[in-house]
């Protein structure tokens, strides 16, 4: 009964899907029995899960294409007809978008408006989910987590992108949708999400695991910086969950929702990063120096919402989710290991474990 099975034989449409978090949603929904369909650029690391698990073989239909591109983008989701769509493709790295500011807006704004505009032309969706981030809030790096109605913001042009993404959203949904028609647009906001698969630049997991398995020192630029730590799987069954309440109550639940962890597993990025060696057996761990560019120290969300309204709480704990985090690339470093299975098992213990914490979405 997960999800009230409301994903079996539904026609999913992933923007973003040969991404690392896009991967691993369409694994998920091909283990709830849907129709998966995929528009996405190809992947931009030479290591990617997209093509190691062979999520190719899992859709229906694939686009590999720009967001960015009205018309061919439009066109696929008529061919597609999608119930759902679950929007992940982003430029999604705050340093890139140091570099790339115009690539960074263009994408996580325009393409974001595109997505829509196709959405709304194809009378077939009922449901959308526009995955943002939790760097979307404006971030006075206070100790206690925001909550949903809360300013939006962003010092970076990756964060500020996305609070635009947000407030478009909002404003979409005034402009255009309600009455029941076309569709119920709600948004998904985690962070720091970790898993198997990740080979993006700057980011603390794939650049310790690069450095073990390369046999270099690990160096942390913010070591005391603060970060909510959560499992892939964790916003993954957030946002199925609230595609689930979309296509069920419509617009009901049509507005944002934070997704993360509980306060406990908002850890400093050192911790985390011994805590990788640990399990995997080596690596050693050293302070380097910070490159100037700003990232914030203290960023963490208020989950009440998602809790109450949705039944959203989280499954793992920090430890659990860099454990398995860490054993998935030790499995597919150390072993010949078919990684499509392994991640399958990972899908399984995940909803095993969320089913003895009587987690709702898992009944």
């Amino acid at each position: 009964m997960l999800f009230n099975k409301i994903y079996q034989g539904k026609k999913v449409l992933v923007t973003g899907h040969a991404g690392f978090k896009g991967s691993w949603l369409v694994m998920l929904l091909k283990h709830l029995g849907a129709e998966v369909s995929g528009y996405s650029l190809k992947p931009e690391t030479s290591e990617s899960l997209y093509d190691i698990v062979g999520i190719h073989k899992l859709l229906e239909k694939e686009q590999i294409a720009d967001i960015r591109d009205r018309e061919n983008l439009k066109a696929f989701v008529a061919e597609v007809r999608p119930d759902i769509i679950f929007h992940l493709a982003a430029q999604p790295l705050v340093r890139l978008s140091y570099a790339e500011p115009v690539l960074t807006y263009e994408t996580n704004v325009i393409g974001t408006l595109n997505v829509l505009e196709a959405a709304r032309a194809c009378e077939n969706v009922k449901a959308f989910v526009n995955v943002t981030t939790d760097k979307c809030y404006e971030n006075r790096e206070k100790a206690e987590g925001y909550r949903e109605d809360e300013p939006m913001g962003g010092f970076d042009m990756y964060s500020s992108s996305k609070g635009c993404s947000e407030i478009l959203s909002a404003s979409y949904r005034r402009s255009f949708l309600g009455g029941g028609k076309p569709f119920a647009l709600g948004t998904a906001r985690a962070g720091n999400v970790i898993g198997g698969g990740d080979w993006s630049k700057d980011r603390l997991i794939p650049d310790c695991i690069n450095s073990i398995v390369n046999n270099r020192t690990i160096f942390i630029r913010s070591p005391l910086a603060v970060r909510p730590w959560q499992f892939v799987l964790e916003p993954l069954c957030g946002y199925l969950r609230l595609g689930q309440k979309l296509l069920e109550e419509g617009e009901k639940f049509a507005r944002g929702y934070n997704f993360g962890p509980y306060e406990d597993s908002v850890t400093k990025v050192c911790e985390v990063a011994r805590k990788v060696t640990e399990v995997w057996g080596a690596g050693r761990v050293e302070v380097g120096s910070s490159d100037g560019l700003h990232e914030a120290t203290l960023l963490m969300l208020n989950i009440e919402k998602a809790k109450a309204e949705l039944g959203v709480e989280p499954v793992y704990d920090v430890d659990e989710a860099v454990t398995a985090t860490t054993l998935w690339y030790k499995e597919h470093y150390l072993s010949s290991t078919d990684m499509y299975a392994y991640s399958l098992k990972q899908i399984e213990e995940f909803i095993s474990a969320a089913r003895h914490k009587n987690i709702p979405w898992s009944l």
